[in-house]
């Protein structure tokens, strides 16, 4: 086989379509074969290889699965696009089972099939060296709404106005951030992510914008804030919703000005920064209920961006589980093939109120407990009266979560009926009242650790494992 392959090798027994491709994605710069069998396909990648094979499923000879194994036989890595008439989820899911990459149903437009093949390309970039462009490394989606946002990503990317991202947690959105920075001229420069949710107000300012020795009790060395440590890059402030109205107001003068003054300063210092927010709140109903600025919303919502969640997107199911499949059974040298029917059945049952976040933790549990080639069975464990737990393989079905309250309002905690997932109660019970204490010590650790009743070094473990950062330095030792 020769050093370098072709780029796309397309194999379709339909003339006009192979006539089709090859105009396309000729112009789109690549270098095309067609054939019009399965064995013509697999003469050529046995003799010549290609970074991508696009198949129809319906061909004489050779064909539809036999052909998509065969050619992942000769090369594994090789992403295939699979094409088909016979547009039922059946079809993309078996497809996906078996190894290919990515589905087009046919009829579909020249933007489909340039996606694609981009996403396609993008995931040969590590072994090739090729760069490519970095929506499609980043984001994983082939239904109308996804290619939408592909397309609106791409063409916001290169220019410098602020973004809006919204949707429901668990969906990507900080995903959408770094595949906008990635596309973007700042590029080289640092791309720095805060959850605005994590910090108490102190904290956030501090982290926001720095602060001077001295500033408060525990400062005792200057720190750069996130907007100077993005000077040039990108800065992702997610979960925007959740800052005080005063933070809200240092914000929106450091966004106008272009510059910040350190906690405990006096001196302002320009920054240049790409500012992409998120929320999945209805920002514009926290306007009216008065939790947030309406300035601040106008000034951040320049291009609003609304990423759906999973379940009305559940085309894309099959290659997002494919991908997360491949990615976990690489990451433990497991040699899984697949999922039975019947476990796929499962996650195309499921709400997934958890989003990709959910299904994406689903499969790593599941390929880490699997014992053969094909993962038989999922458990889905959900919070909320309105979803059943599912499980393919039978087993009793465990409570869903709820924890309520007692009655007598003594501040007591009663079991549900239902039960409750009570690892997940804990850890947000303990986030709570960590962020209470330190925003009652104004980020002093070691008052905060004397309040809870904890040693520092306990406060600073637990802190570091429920993602609470703080940039207050503590007089521990």
């Amino acid at each position: 086989m020769p050093s370098i392959p072709l780029d796309i090798l397309v194999a379709d027994d339909e003339q006009s379509m192979r006539e089709f491709l090859e105009m396309v994605l000729s112009n789109e710069g690549y270098q095309v074969q067609c054939v019009a069998s399965g064995e013509e396909a697999m003469e050529v990648l046995r003799t010549r290889g290609a970074r991508i094979f696009i198949q129809d499923m319906r061909m004489g000879g050779l064909d539809g699965m036999d052909l998509l194994e065969a050619a992942r036989s000769v090369a594994p890595a090789m992403p295939i696009l699979v094409m088909t008439a016979f547009s039922t989820s059946d079809v993309a899911i078996e497809s996906m089972r078996r190894g290919g990459f990515d589905f087009l149903r046919k009829p579909f437009q020249n933007d489909d099939v340039r996606g694609a093949v981009r996403r396609a390309m993008a995931a040969t970039a590590d072994q090739t060296g090729v760069t490519n462009h970095p929506v499609a490394r980043r984001l994983i989606g082939n239904t109308p709404v996804m290619r939408e946002m592909l397309d609106v990503v791409e063409r916001v990317a290169p220019i410098d106005s602020t973004v809006m991202v919204t949707g429901e947690s668990g969906c990507g959105k900080e995903l959408i951030a770094r595949a906008i920075h990635d596309g973007s001229q700042r590029r080289q420069r640092q791309f720095v992510a805060v959850n605005c949710s994590a910090f108490t107000e102190g904290l956030l300012e501090s982290e926001l914008f720095g602060h001077v020795k001295g500033a408060f009790t525990g400062a005792v060395e200057e720190r750069k804030g996130v907007f100077l440590s993005a000077d040039g890059g990108t800065l992702f402030l997610d979960e925007v919703a959740d800052m005080s109205l005063a933070t809200q107001v240092r914000i929106l003068r450091s966004l106008e000005s272009r510059k910040v003054i350190p906690v405990g300063g006096d001196q302002e210092i320009s920054t240049d920064v790409r500012i992409i927010a998120a929320t999945n709140k209805d920002l514009a109903e926290e306007v009216r209920q008065g939790r947030f600025r309406e300035d601040l919303f106008y000034r951040l919502n320049v291009i609003p961006l609304h990423l759906p969640p999973l379940r009305e997107r559940k085309d894309d199911l099959p290659l997002l589980a494919g991908h997360f499949l491949r990615r976990h059974a690489e990451k433990m040298s497991k040699p899984i093939d697949g999922l039975t029917d019947e476990a796929w059945q499962v996650l195309q049952d499921h709400d997934w109120p958890g989003n990709v976040r959910e299904l994406e933790n689903v499969i790593q549990r599941q390929v880490a407990l699997a014992r053969g080639p094909l993962i038989e069975a999922f458990e889905l464990v959900t919070v909320g009266s309105s979803t059943r737990l599912r499980e393919s393989s039978g087993l009793s079905s465990k409570p869903v979560a709820e924890v309520v309250k007692s009655p007598d309002g003594a501040g007591t905690i009663t079991l549900a009926e239902e039960g409750c997932q009570l690892e997940q109660y804990l850890e947000e019970a303990e986030r709570s009242l960590i962020l209470q204490a330190l925003e009652r010590t104004g980020g002093n650790q070691t008052r905060a650790a004397q309040l809870l009743g904890v040693s520092y070094r306990q406060l600073r473990y637990r802190s570091k494992k429920l993602g609470i950062r703080s940039r207050i330095v503590s007089d521990a030792p």
